[in-house]
């Protein structure tokens, strides 16, 4: 049955499209919370995998189409029919085909009802089950599906035998018999032989009943169906008993015993969670006290219906005074429901008023660090152009604390910028076919001078059989690994880090991974590890004052960890170290083509290149032009967006660097306007991205690339001289 099920989800997801860019494939969210949950039945964990698909059922109410949130509670119907839970597999299909009746019939709709169609049958609720495949046959039909009818027509033959109407269970199985080969239709035409084979053996017509379920076997041995298999083989060894063949009887019953085993282990693996086997543990013992209490109840009413009689007109006399205190209590219970709600209206204001106050706080520090991002961009830029024009020795002091002041400061902005992105949920998650071990050696590379400096040892140890291309997001998984291993170094001195990646579990599409980094350094007392993960927490004052930094990195590894659908755990000895763990299930991704390589900006490429700079920010005009000049490039500067669309309209530049915001009209719209006349011009856009922008927004205006303030001067000529290098 699980396999119907997959076939029809495949059906309804193969018209999703697929975009993709270089090496980058975008994953619809409810999809792939979907095959996750599909992944994990296949592999028996029922927890995880309804986990996964109540995700799918609320990202689908975000998005607030009905298609998705009816195929949600479809996915979430068919784990519960796995589970043989027919009760509440019966609500969720019912939830599916409401909301299905509600936009154009598909093979999706007319899916719910066969499976309602298939809980009521278990159920023995025969006219239910009828009339669900009724309507699932009317959908099949008017949207020409005729391959999913002959299956229906099986069902609709198998409740007329329950019934008894065996005529007309016979007709609808010839039916299907008749069908030719060639139609891949061997497990419904093996079903089919079978339930006339039974019902000919319940008639005691041995021969006909041998010879339909022997036609049956043999087609049940191209489908390789372990429960129809089973089926057969039990009826196989009752006709051949009927016929006084003993030795064949022993026979197939032996090799019926022998796979009904196999089932049982299966599907005791396959629902046998402890959880469950406590509950229904639970349920028999209650079955078990109920029946004893009542039968004691019983005993006592038998003893003591005479009493009942005499003391009826009391209990009348009783009831009279209950019935009057009663209609008392309903007007102080009314009274009581007012004041209650008037109190959860006021519960409603507050709550409004907390959500506004945490958004204008949000929007207040995000505004906060995107305006503070300008002047910081004159600090760092004049700081580089000084340190460029070769200074005095005794100058060199000052600048070189002035840069490392100037990008403390930009890191600080920058985390509180990724928390309030975080917390307003205006980031989203990515799905990048990436290189998972380049990745972490790409780290380790970068942090070896930082391990020297504490006198550290940093090593690397990946499990050989995690693949090497994933789909996930490695930028906020790089966050994730810089944050920690950033930390691990940092507060361990003479000692070894270690980051460690084992599998959890491994298929042809997906993969479970446990990360952990381990470290030898200071560690974090029993009572601060609760408190680690709060903003702006670092333990101690002490331990703020001796190791600097913002207290937010930990903040910002938790809240990408959770949005990635990972749980960070944390184990600390004081003075013996810390080891942070998390696992993350990403789908297999395919090789990587060869990248196009940076450019570190040559010089060759720079030297008299026009480059028009629409900047209105008259210390960042200085600076920007500055840079731009002192590689050879000839810069022309614009402080606004309609002269800057008149000067592209009127004169021919290499490059133009666009500044986001601008008086009059911004640099997005001006971008826009120039794409309709203009489609080769490379144009780079300057911004301080806020909490509302993103890299994929801007560039949908027709930006070539993003540069993002306050420059790093590499960065800035690197990306300058990759699209002046890239042909158009």
């Amino acid at each position: 049955m699980r396999l119907f099920v997959l076939f029809f989800i495949f059906l309804s997801t193969l018209g999703v499209a697929q975009k993709q860019k270089k090496n980058v494939t975008k994953v619809d969210s409810l999809n792939y919370y979907i095959e996750l949950s599909n992944f994990n039945s296949k592999t028996n964990n029922y927890k995880i995998s309804l986990d996964f698909a109540q995700k799918a059922i609320d990202f689908a109410n975000k998005t607030k189409k009905t298609s998705a949130q009816a195929y949600a509670h479809l996915v979430l119907g068919g784990i519960y029919f796995d589970l043989k839970k027919y009760d509440d597999a019966i609500e969720s299909y019912y939830i599916s085909v409401c909301l299905y009746n509600t936009i154009k019939p598909s093979s999706q709709q007319a899916f719910c009802y066969y499976q309602m169609g298939l809980c009521h049958l278990e159920k023995g609720n025969y006219l239910l089950a009828e009339n669900y495949f009724d309507k699932a046959k009317m959908i099949y039909t008017a949207i020409k599906i005729p391959d999913a009818i002959g299956l229906l027509n099986l069902q609709k033959g198998i409740v007329y035998k329950a019934k008894g109407e065996y005529a007309s269970a016979i007709s609808i199985f010839n039916q299907i018999i008749a069908k030719p080969d060639a139609l891949d239709f061997s497990k419904t035409k093996a079903e089919a032989l079978y339930q006339i084979g039974t019902i000919e053996l319940q008639n005691n017509r041995k021969n006909l009943a041998l010879n339909y379920l022997s036609r049956s076997y043999v087609l049940n041995a191209k489908d390789k169906n372990v429960d129809q298999k089973s089926k057969i083989l039990l009826s196989l060894s009752l006709v051949y008993e009927k016929l006084l063949d003993i030795d064949k009887a022993h026979f197939y019953l032996k090799k019926h015993m022998q796979l009904d085993d196999s089932i049982a282990i299966l599907n005791t693996h396959k629902l046998g969670s402890e959880d469950y086997v406590q509950f229904k543990d639970s349920e028999r013992l209650k079955t078990i006290e109920q029946l004893d209490k009542e039968n004691k109840e019983q005993q006592k009413a038998n003893k003591v219906s005479k009493l009942i009689n005499i003391l009826a007109i009391a209990l009348i006399s009783i009831l009279l005074l209950l019935s009057l205190s009663l209609y008392k209590n309903n007007i102080i219970r009314n009274q009581s429901n007012l004041l209650l709600k008037e109190k959860n209206n006021e519960l409603l204001l507050a709550k409004e008023k907390a959500e506004k106050a945490s958004k204008a706080r949000a929007e207040f520090l995000s505004t906060v660090s995107h305006e503070l991002r300008t002047p910081l961009n004159a600090i760092n830029g004049i700081t580089h152009l000084l340190l460029e024009e070769k200074p005095k020795p005794s100058q060199m002091k000052y600048l070189t604390s002035l840069k490392f002041s100037g990008n403390y400061l930009l890191t600080f902005i920058n985390e509180i910028l990724e928390i309030n992105r975080i917390e307003s949920s205006t980031i989203e998650t990515e799905y990048i076919n990436f290189d998972l071990k380049l990745l972490l050696t790409n780290i380790q590379n970068s942090l070896k001078e930082l391990a020297s400096i504490n006198n550290n040892s940093f090593t690397l140890e990946i499990d050989p059989n995690i693949p090497d291309y994933l789909l996930g997001d490695p930028t906020k998984l790089s966050q994730v690994f810089l944050n920690l291993i950033n930390n691990a170094l940092k507060f361990t001195k003479n000692g070894a880090v270690k980051v460690i990646l084992s599998t959890n579990e491994i298929n042809e599409e997906f993969t479970s991974i446990h990360f952990k980094i381990i470290d030898t350094g200071i560690g974090i007392p029993k009572d601060k590890i609760e408190s680690v993960f709060d903003s702006f927490s670092q333990g101690s004052i002490e331990i703020n004052r001796k190791y600097g930094g913002t207290g937010l990195g930990l903040t910002i590894v938790k809240k990408l960890i959770d949005l990635m659908g990972g749980k960070i755990k944390l184990e600390s000895e004081e003075g013996k170290g810390s080891s942070f763990s998390f696992d993350l299930s990403f789908k297999i991704g395919n090789p990587l083509t060869t990248l196009e390589k940076g450019i570190d900006y040559d010089d060759s490429i720079l030297k008299n290149k026009k480059v028009l700079l629409i900047e209105d920010n008259k210390i960042n005009q200085m600076i920007t032009k500055k840079m731009v000049e002192n590689k050879g490039m000839v810069c022309e500067v614009i402080d606004n967006g309609e002269d800057a669309i008149e000067a592209l309209k009127n004169n021919a530049y290499d490059l133009v660097l666009m500044d986001v915001h601008l008086p009059g009209i911004n640099g997005t719209i001006a971008t826009q306007t120039i794409r309709t006349f203009d489609k080769k011009t490379k144009i780079i856009a300057l911004t301080a991205i806020s909490l509302n922008e993103n890299r994929e927004m801007l560039m949908s205006f027709g930006m070539n690339d993003v540069i993002t303030k306050p420059f790093d001067p590499i960065d800035f000529y690197r990306i300058i001289s990759s699209n002046l290098a890239r042909k158009v």
